[in-house]
């Protein structure tokens, strides 16, 4: 059976661009007679649980229904740690000591992709890798960030909406010098915990997805259909934010603007017209027919 999901951070009310992910993600999971489960990545310090209630609100109002109980990557570490021992004892797991200048300048190197980590701390003796350590400790009482060692530098895959993609696979950070678990790792190993088949996200994580699908091939997971949909933008033509006027549930409500107005006009957004509740969007719905185009929301 295919699950799709929806997994936003709890930081505050979904705006409209969330909102308009979400309802794709639930289209594509209940058109294919599948599943549609939800998980909140709340790692980010940022996170607060009230908002774990208020989303799901969100949602509900729109029509949207999932299958569960929501996932809650807090209650979830146990799991990442045994993957990330997992990769351990494969050999494929190094320290870095960089610092965040000695990133900015190894990601702006001309011989590597933009944004790509150049692998200086793979290759470091063990006296060299103590000294840094201690290093570390004296200058910023923290201990080192850990990497994935990759044997690739990149990867192919299919996007059901974007078609053939190609994307970096550097060294990239597994957990953070505070301990945190990167986003790519755990949204590997949720993924396969939680049994998604369909991955359907904003186009700005295309350039994350070659990294997870190589995790989940060094895991033994399986790997996802990838669905990334056009973002919604403000008038200055940048992703849309919470600071960008009225653009959550409760504040277009406020306004006197109803559910189906809402839906209407995200909808229509996405290249469907006359289409006000939820039912009538998987009944509309059609992937291929659908928006590859950003939209800029204007306000109501």
């Amino acid at each position: 059976m295919q699950t799709g999901r929806y997994a936003p951070s709890p930081t505050g009310r979904l705006h409209l661009g969330n909102l308009r992910t979400a309802l794709v993600a639930w289209a594509i999971a209940r058109q294919a007679g599948g599943r549609f489960v939800m998980r909140f990545e709340n790692l980010d310090d940022r996170s607060r649980d009230h908002f774990l209630t208020t989303q799901l609100a969100d949602l509900a109002d729109l029509g949207i229904d999932w299958d569960g109980e929501p996932l809650v990557q807090s209650d979830c570490l146990s799991r990442y740690e045994d993957a990330f021992e997992q990769l351990k004892a494969a050999d494929r797991v190094y320290e870095c000591y960089c610092s965040r200048r000695e990133l900015s300048q190894l990601a702006s190197a001309p011989h590597h992709p933009p944004g790509a980590y150049s692998g200086r701390c793979r290759l470091l003796s063990e006296p060299e890798r103590e000294q840094k350590r201690n290093d570390l400790w004296e200058k910023y009482r923290r201990g080192p960030a850990y990497r994935l060692k990759t044997k690739l530098d990149s990867a192919t895959f299919p996007d059901r909406v974007y078609g053939l993609q190609n994307g970096a696979i550097d060294d990239f950070v597994l957990r953070r010098s505070d301990g945190v678990f990167s986003y790519n790792l755990v949204c590997v190993v949720d993924d396969a915990y939680q049994g998604v088949t369909q991955v359907c996200r904003g186009r700005d994580l295309i350039p994350s997805t070659a990294r997870q699908n190589y995790l989940h091939q060094l895991l033994g997971s399986t790997i996802p259909q990838y669905y990334h949909v056009p973002l919604v933008l403000n008038r200055e033509g940048q992703r849309l934010a919470k600071r960008d006027g009225a653009v959550t549930l409760p504040q277009l409500k406020a306004k006197g603007i109803e559910i189906a107005d809402i839906i209407e006009l995200l909808a229509s957004s996405l290249g469907f017209s006359r289409v006000r509740s939820a039912p009538e969007i998987l009944q509309a719905f059609d992937l291929e027919k659908m928006s590859r185009e950003d939209w800029r929301y204007l306000g109501l």
